[in-house]
């Protein structure tokens, strides 16, 4: 919600008057010089949204600041201009409106249209989020990533490596919503202060790295050749791709890593399809080059992939990981009771690669049980399963 600057105004006095944490309000204003405020200058309020109210008779300020349970002068900055003691029979006014319900609805089919839709609508309401690009995919989608927070522990999750994963990005998006929601309204997630959270961690989300594949599997084939007739031939001349784990261009992207990369493709295919083929050499799709650029860029302190399914979290690679990453698994596995599983015989992915080269933590997370893609029907379950992890990573 945007007001405007009055004179005397401050940020500490709106945190006070909206009840919101100074500093998501600073976050959230970013170009402002929070000490120096300029009449007339736009701030944005996170969390608040404003709804239009027509003046009945018998209407005052203070009647509606009754009646919709906010201060006065909330609504006095939501209308520049406004005259409290001359409303007029018919006149619209906007009302200062506190979110508490979800944005995100992930509890359907969800694909890059619908994602990108979700982010533009948190960010707006939410502006202490940030939301830069961190590439673009084989068909030139491009693939963001939400950051959130200012503390020192660098958090990255990401879902939809896998095509035929895809219910990995709306719960994603699901916790990303339930933090900005508890962080807004001042209430905690199973006992937890969030904002602590946010203050002691940089949590970078990628909810889909592979949009591409995604919207095959969620949507069928595109419609413009000639992807249309690759993708078909490519999948064995079948329409059906619930079996498609690959991008675009029938590359795995979580077989494109450099972390034993050559062991990975002497049992794997050795031509394009729907998955398992890890390219010709590693990093050559643009969503994993993208994914390690931003890995490097950022210097995560742990990373956690989720996928499906299993209900197990992979945390070793070549005896590379640090001691801390058992502690961390542990306490994983205790809070969603998946099993903690140190290494299989699968290399080449994203979180082999991270503790490869960075010695850190770094978890694949297989969420939930049955065959990809898995049903709908599993969405609450599963959330609550990975709402523990999220929690845990960010807490410990």
């Amino acid at each position: 919600m945007d007001i405007f600057v009055r004179p005397g105004d401050s940020l500490w006095y709106y945190s006070q008057l909206f009840t919101i944490h100074l500093q998501l309000i600073r976050d959230s204003n970013r170009e402002l010089q929070s000490d120096r405020l300029t009449v007339g200058q736009r701030v944005r309020i996170p969390g608040f949204v404003t709804r239009n109210y027509r003046i009945k008779g018998g209407d005052s300020l203070w009647s509606l600041s009754q009646n919709y349970m906010i201060p006065i002068d909330t609504i006095v900055l939501a209308n520049p201009g406004l005259v409290p003691d001359q409303l007029q029979v018919g006149q619209t006014i906007s009302v200062p409106s506190r979110v508490t319900w979800r944005i995100v609805q992930g509890k359907r089919p969800y694909d890059y249209g619908q994602m990108m839709t979700d982010i533009r609508q948190l960010r707006t309401v939410y502006p202490f989020l940030r939301v830069p690009s961190i590439g673009r995919s084989v068909l030139d989608k491009e693939i963001p990533e939400v950051t959130i927070g200012n503390g020192m522990k660098r958090v990255h999750s990401n879902g939809s490596f896998h095509a035929n994963e895809w219910i990995t990005t709306p719960v994603i998006m699901t916790f990303l919503n339930d933090y900005v929601l508890s962080l807004t309204n001042q209430n905690p997630i199973r006992g937890l202060s969030t904002y602590r959270l946010y203050q002691e961690s940089f949590l970078s989300i990628v909810p889909m790295v592979n949009p591409d594949g995604v919207n095959l599997v969620v949507n069928g084939p595109p419609a413009s050749e000639p992807w249309r007739s690759r993708v078909v031939e490519l999948n064995n001349g079948n329409e059906d791709f619930s079996g498609w784990k690959a991008n675009i261009q029938g590359v795995d992207l979580n077989d494109q890593f450099p972390a034993k990369w050559e062991e990975e493709r002497e049992n794997n295919p050795k031509e394009p399809g729907p998955r398992d083929y890890g390219g010709e050499r590693p990093l050559t799709e643009p969503e994993a080059i993208a994914m390690a650029e931003l890995t490097r860029r950022r210097d995560f302190s742990r990373v956690l992939a989720f996928h499906t399914q299993g209900k197990e979290i992979y945390w070793g690679f070549a005896n590379s990981e640090p001691l801390e990453s058992e502690t961390l698994v542990r306490e994983f596995g205790r809070v969603s009771g998946y099993e903690p599983v140190h290494t299989i015989e699968s290399y080449a992915g994203y979180k082999d690669w991270f503790i490869q080269e960075w010695r850190r933590p770094g978890f694949t997370i297989e969420l939930g049980q049955g065959t990809n893609p898995l049903p709908i029907t599993q969405f609450d379950e599963i959330y609550q399963e990975a709402l523990s992890i999220f929690l845990a990573g960010l807490y410990m």
